[in-house]
């Protein structure tokens, strides 16, 4: 009863796009902020800790905003919630516009956590009708196919953002801003900022042509929709399988978020010029990984093993990044070298490489968490929405301890995240309640 939908299979293809594309906002909205918290770093002139605060509004709104949002999810059906959604970020992409025209950082974190509002709703939305809309035990590798799309679009946005924002920088490097006035150096940080509004009104016109789209296309219900209980989170909390799941992804998303947000920041830090691309890098891996976990999921690998893969995977490079030397470039060299793509770091190509490690574990850890959980699907679908907020939690705790000793050292917070997600991957999932 929990796997299949009640249109006939035939009629999933367009529900399959339509969330493809969905997936493709998701990954263009929430990575340009790899771009964008080195820019606003210095637009803005912040400190590296008031930088991560970008990430830490754009991710707490799926926190704060994931109960209010279900509610209206349980009420209005998952078609309406989407459209519900994408109006809100419509709104959030508006908002863009007053804050880099006065170049203020308060509206700009007003706007992100308003995306992120948007996007916690969808994101509730999608996930679950992905996971039901086919058999359950091929449910990772169909968010697998999510995934590619999601993560082509970080690719392709940091290139973007750099390609059209990025270009001249060198006119508000340290040394060019420390010998103009105030009045000055005010006025061409906030010409700089200001460089933000025509890309932003651009997603908003995109995204209401995507409600429009949405609007019109005809979406099967699946069977958890009609049959939800509304929301009784005593009921969901008696299944550990889903409250550690909740607690996995709030140490995934966080290390996914640290890998692809930070790294230009680290980059930057190391003097790497393209900084802007760097979280290019990291969805380029995280695209393989997908690519891979469509291949081998579920013919050769279990949603299980590829988490316990991934874990293991994630705990190496992470050690990576804490012993190796920044001034050796010799396995970014090997691996880019060829390609004729510009080299980094050592530590920077590790980090990059977690988007590999990362890949697979959002796809297994959601079926794995919902496994026979029927009409409390929606429910457990919230809760799970809500580990998002690591997200917002651990890369500020980055940013702090990064100004405490370096932005390489702080890194060790990645081990005992992908601890955490090793014993979901042995032991977690299996304690039913």
């Amino acid at each position: 009863m929990h796997s299949r939908t009640l249109a006939p299979p035939s009629s999933s293809f367009l529900p399959m796009l339509l969330i493809g594309i969905l997936f493709f906002v998701f990954g263009f909205v929430t990575w340009l902020n790899g771009a964008l918290i080195p820019f606003l770093k210095i637009a803005c002139e912040l400190t590296e800790f008031q930088a991560m605060l970008v990430a830490f509004v754009f991710y707490i709104a799926y926190f704060v905003m994931a109960l209010p949002m279900s509610a209206l999810l349980g009420r209005f059906g998952y078609k309406n919630g989407m459209l519900i959604g994408l109006v809100v970020m419509v709104a959030g992409a508006l908002l863009f516009v007053p804050a880099a025209l006065s170049a203020t950082f308060s509206l700009f974190l007003f706007a992100l956590f308003v995306l992120g509002t948007g996007l916690t709703i969808l994101q509730t939305a999608t996930n679950p009708y992905i996971v039901c809309v086919g058999p359950r035990e091929s449910a990772a590798m169909r968010i697998s196919c999510m995934g590619i799309v999601n993560k082509g679009a970080g690719f392709i946005v940091p290139l973007l953002f750099t390609a059209w924002i990025l270009t001249g920088m060198e006119a508000y490097s340290d040394e060019a801003l420390a010998i103009l006035s105030t009045s000055e150096r005010a006025a061409l940080l906030t010409e700089l900022s200001q460089r933000l509004v025509q890309p932003y009104l651009l997603m908003a016109l995109v995204l209401v042509g995507l409600t429009l789209f949405v609007w019109w296309a005809p979406l099967p219900k699946l069977d958890i929709e009609q049959q939800s209980e509304q929301y009784q989170w005593h009921k969901v909390l008696a299944y550990p399988q889903v409250w550690l799941g909740a607690l996995t992804l709030f140490c995934y998303v966080g290390v996914e978020v640290i890998a692809g947000d930070s790294i230009g920041l680290f980059g930057q830090s190391l003097g790497v010029a393209h900084f802007g691309t760097l979280t290019s890098y990291t969805m380029a891996f995280m695209v393989l990984g997908y690519v891979l976990g469509i291949i081998c999921i579920p013919r050769w690998l279990s949603q299980q093993q590829a988490l316990l893969l991934s874990a293991f995977a994630g705990i190496a490079f992470s050690i990576g990044i804490l012993v190796s030397s920044v001034e050796s470039n010799l396995l970014a060299s090997l691996f880019t070298g060829w390609l004729g793509i510009p080299t980094v770091p050592d530590p920077v190509f590790f980090l990059a490489l977690l988007g590999l490690a990362n890949a697979l574990v959002w796809p297994a850890v959601w079926p794995l968490a919902l496994d026979g959980l029927g009409k409390l699907t929606a429910t457990a679908s919230a809760l799970l929405i809500m580990g998002i907020a690591g997200g917002a939690v651990l890369p500020l705790l980055y940013g702090y301890l990064a100004e405490q000793s370096s932005g390489q050292a702080a890194y060790w917070l990645l081990i005992p995240c992908y601890g955490m997600i090793l014993f979901y991957a042995v032991t977690g999932h299996k304690i039913k309640g």
